[in-house]
């Protein structure tokens, strides 16, 4: 490793620019310790390794350092860094080089080179100026020589063990850089993550009933938004916000629930006589109807081709919509009306939740619950399985109940059990980080945002009048859509964006301006 660039650094800059977009040191190169630096006019003037004879090494002649090895810096000479460690000893070797220059003046003292000295050394903590300063006394009790001169030996000392704080990265993606960069970063290392406590953006949505065991918005992979007004389907296009009125059922019926299929271009329908139609949201037409519940169907599920629905009629039924029947299978179990469905992400499981306060857990084949959940107290409609641990499900009861539980379905463990104080209407986990959000009813009609598994509460975001019965999360992970019989839809930034993107790119629905507009 040449480390004569070093000598090279970039000019000063105000400390609230983005260090990062210097090239950062690799952690190999992260001293452990922070040692007094000699006077600045030597930066330009000494060698990198200067031989004994009074003339300066030719390049050719230069040693060229391999970089395979962690350097230990105790014991070193950094001075040839011009970083100094504190600014009153700045001030003071700066008066010594140049008694007309003002205090500070040194480009030690910059900001640029605080930070530079935080990012490279760590904070600055009582033991290290100690061991700094006894590393400077043994050095100058050896005798007064030149920054780099032989006598002081190599700047790079090796040995095998690793400094444990040499081996945090620069500009790391975690919390670490409060402590290297203080006062710059403040906003992603100290405290939780600022969550916009208003909407962006509210739709008007007429007719949005106020039923605790219908779902009736659901957001598709192409961010395309369904949502079941009275007896008709409206899309609402989240890239350019146009609304598509998709079917009408008619004066004697209404719709139920919606739910979109994984790939985000088939829409199902549940209805109130009991129907489950399947509609093709690109040609706006209906490909079949299947008549197999005798009671209004308020949940869907699709695994893959296959659509699962649940029923006031206690029944749960898979429909293939390859096959020519109606269903496939039909799952016993409830004592009353399913309200809640949700397949996990690997397809393997099915978990329900009832108006009997029951959840059950079923697997691809069963027609019996291979799992039985009895704790909750009212009836199971939230229902989420986590996206970033197998086997992991999150469920809420309803107004007698107020709890969230946790559910290991792999050991069929029972995890944890918060109480929200109100009525659970609805679960979902973020996919970019490791939270999720639940809406409630009486008597605040909040949303709250928790941190999993501490289960403290980041955000709780309040504005719904009536009890926040519909919730569906955007296809980018960062936006959720919340529903409510005061007849609004509400959209709000809630997380952040995946590690892939930008930190602060905006969700794909659009403007963040605040606009309200119709649905229909």
């Amino acid at each position: 490793m040449d480390h004569h660039h070093h000598h090279h650094l970039p000019p000063p800059r105000s400390p609230m620019e983005n260090s990062a977009s210097s090239k950062p040191p690799t952690p190999a190169s992260t001293p452990s310790s922070r040692l007094a630096s000699a006077p600045s006019s030597r930066l330009a003037s000494a060698p990198p390794h200067p031989s004994p004879s009074s003339s300066a090494p030719t390049p050719g002649s230069r040693t060229v350092y391999s970089d395979r090895f962690i350097p230990s810096r105790a014991g070193s000479n950094l001075a040839l860094f011009d970083l100094a460690p504190s600014p009153s000893h700045d001030a003071a070797t700066a008066a010594a080089v140049s008694p007309g220059a003002p205090p500070g003046s040194t480009p030690a003292s910059s900001p640029y080179c605080t930070l530079l000295r935080a990012a490279l050394f760590g904070p600055t903590t009582p033991d290290r100026v100690a061991s700094s300063a006894s590393a400077c006394s043994s050095s100058s009790s050896a005798g007064a020589s030149p920054v780099g001169s032989p006598s002081t030996g190599n700047i790079f000392r090796f040995k095998a063990e690793v400094p444990r704080n040499a081996k945090r990265a620069l500009f790391s993606d975690g919390d670490d850089d409060g402590v290297l960069f203080p006062g710059v970063f403040t906003t992603r290392g100290n405290g939780p993550r600022k969550i916009p406590r208003s909407p962006y953006k509210v739709l008007d949505a007429p007719a949005l009933q106020d039923d605790f065991y219908l779902n009736l918005v659901d957001w598709s992979s192409h961010n395309v938004l369904a949502v079941g007004l009275g007896n008709c389907v409206y899309l609402w296009n989240a890239c350019s916000s146009k609304v598509t009125k998709l079917c009408d059922l008619g004066v004697d019926d209404n719709v139920c629930s919606v739910g979109w299929a994984q790939r985000g271009t088939h829409l199902a329908v549940g209805t109130n006589q009991g129907k489950v139609q399947v509609w093709d949201a690109t040609r706006c037409k209906r490909i079949r109807t299947m008549e197999s519940h005798r009671m209004r169907v308020g949940a869907l599920a699709w695994n893959s081709s296959v659509l699962s629905s649940g029923s006031r009629d206690k029944s749960i039924l898979h429909h293939d919509i390859r096959a020519q029947d109606n269903y496939i299978s039909k799952l016993a179990g409830h004592k009353s009306e399913v309200c809640g469905l949700k397949w996990s992400y690997d397809n393997r499981q099915l978990a329900s939740g009832g108006n009997d306060n029951r959840l059950y857990v079923w697997n691809q084949h069963s027609v019996h619950p291979v799992l039985k959940y009895t704790e909750h107290t009212a009836a199971v409609k939230a229902i989420a399985w986590s996206p970033h641990l197998h086997g992991l499900l999150a469920s809420g009861g309803g107004t007698a109940d107020r709890c969230i539980r946790f559910w290991n379905t792999a050991t069929n463990m029972h995890l944890n059990c918060v109480d929200t104080g109100s009525q659970v209407c609805n679960l979902v986990w973020s996919k970019n980080v490791n939270e999720l959000v639940s809406t409630h009813g009486y008597s605040q009609n909040q949303i709250i945002v928790w941190r999993y598994p501490t289960m403290s509460k980041l955000a709780t975001l309040t504005g719904h009048t009536y009890r926040v019965l519909y919730l569906a999360i955007s296809p980018d992970g960062q936006t959720i859509v919340t529903g409510a019989g005061d007849e609004t839809l509400r959209f709000w930034n809630v997380f952040p964006s995946p590690k892939s993107q930008s930190s602060d790119s905006l969700s794909s629905i659009g403007a963040t301006s605040f606009v309200r507009s119709y649905i229909r």
